[in-house]
């Protein structure tokens, strides 16, 4: 059975699922920020799911970062596969913009968060929508 890691479970705000993966919103409206989560109990790497499991999350992936692009109209998409803190698979999506916060470096712990207002969220929720 499927469960949320509790770190992904505080710092997110779960927007649907695809096929595979649960479609995660980092809370944190500095920036457009996604996590795709493969729906698979103890999976740490990518390698670990089955091939056609695969294959799916790259076109998840692929998807979800070619939305993000057009909607935010970014300058770069990172994505990042990282876990030494959260080991759940988790595959996050972030906009980058030249001139944000922290360009061109990275976004991890840097600067104070700020979380999305309800309004926000289901504004998101509802642009998301043609993606799920």
């Amino acid at each position: 059975m499927f469960t949320l890691h509790p770190q992904l479970e505080r710092d997110t705000i779960v927007m649907g699922e695809l096929s595979l993966s649960l479609l995660l919103l980092l809370n944190d409206a500095r920036y457009p920020w996604f996590v795709l989560v493969p729906r698979r109990e103890g999976i740490t790497e990518i390698f670990q799911l089955e091939e056609g499991e695969q294959q799916q999350l790259l076109r998840e992936s692929s998807q979800l970062g070619r939305w993000m692009m057009e909607e935010f109209s970014g300058d770069k998409l990172n994505i990042g596969v990282l876990g030494n803190l959260v080991p759940q698979l988790h595959l996050h999506h972030i906009v980058r913009f030249k001139g944000d916060e922290t360009w061109p470096g990275p976004v991890w712990g840097v600067g104070e968060g700020r979380p999305y207002d309800d309004d926000q969220v289901t504004f998101l929720r509802q642009r998301i929508g043609r993606l799920l």
